[in-house]
């Protein structure tokens, strides 16, 4: 119930990045203010009750080092519990606030009241690139693309050591472990792309994994909807021709291997 108040935006679902900026803003324009607030009361009380120098008043009744007011009414008493009530308050709101839009960030295009992801790719790092592979057997190395204004869901994984795959500026970073997946998603949100422009963003491996594990970058290109189906497209009939290539050779040669046959048995 949560996650779908949350959940705005582009087919009702909001990009990782702007969840995690969201979370951050609020999280330290709350913390400035509650601390402006409470150093502001510190200083406060610290020159209204500093030692002048003068006899107290008869109705002062300062604080016994390792003693808590007895709560029977005093200033000190409510002054402490008020502080309390207030802090609680604050605490849960902030968990409850920041637990529903992480909920959003786990549970992504599978969330209640939000269409599937577009698309959903598998990630395999290696030693040391990136491959990608893609719904209609398309295979890419290094660099993912995308149609923009879209929800793409990755199932990372890894075919040698343990790899991290991250993107930083949209706040992706999911392990790719060997034998396991690990799924996270990602949007294309942004200004609308003519034919022809594109956008990326840099992937990098986040786990040492070797020597190499510097080099182990790639990007992600985003692109005009009508660019990236026209792309895909003649991926999939390249592929198609090649395995058509690939099985007509194949019959060749066993056609070869039985007009020699029928040779050597003559």
């Amino acid at each position: 119930m949560i996650a779908s108040v949350l959940l705005q935006g582009t087919d009702g679902l909001r990009s990782q990045a702007e969840i995690f900026n969201e979370i951050f803003s609020v999280f330290l324009g709350l913390g400035t203010l509650i601390g402006v607030i409470v150093v502001s009361y510190m200083l406060w009380n610290a020159y209204k009750y500093r030692d002048d120098g003068s006899e107290p008043k008869e109705s002062f009744d300062p604080p016994v080092l390792g003693e808590l007011p007895t709560g029977k009414g005093g200033p000190k008493a409510k002054k402490l519990f008020l502080s309390f009530g207030l802090s609680a308050i604050v605490v849960i709101s902030l968990v409850v606030y920041a637990y529903g839009l992480l909920l959003v960030v786990e549970q992504g295009p599978d969330a209640p009241d939000v269409e599937s992801a577009d698309m959903e790719v598998e990630v395999v790092g290696y030693q040391f690139g990136w491959e990608f592979q893609y719904p209609n057997g398309v295979t890419t190395q290094n660099t993912l693309y995308v149609p923009e204004d879209s929800a793409i869901e990755l199932r990372v994984t890894s075919r040698d050591v343990w790899h991290t795959f991250g993107v930083t500026d949209l706040r992706i970073k999911s392990d790719a472990i060997p034998g396991d997946y690990s799924e996270t998603w990602f949007t294309t949100d942004g200004e609308d792309l003519s034919s022809g422009e594109e956008r990326t963003h840099k992937i990098e491996c986040f786990e040492l994994c070797g020597s190499g594990h510097s080099y182990m970058t790639g990007e992600i290109v985003v692109m005009n909807e009508q660019d990236f189906d026209t792309w895909y497209d003649e991926q999939a009939a390249a592929l198609e021709n090649e395995s058509a290539g690939s099985g007509s050779a194949g019959e060749m040669g066993n056609t070869t291997n039985a007009v020699t046959a029928q040779g050597v048995e003559a």
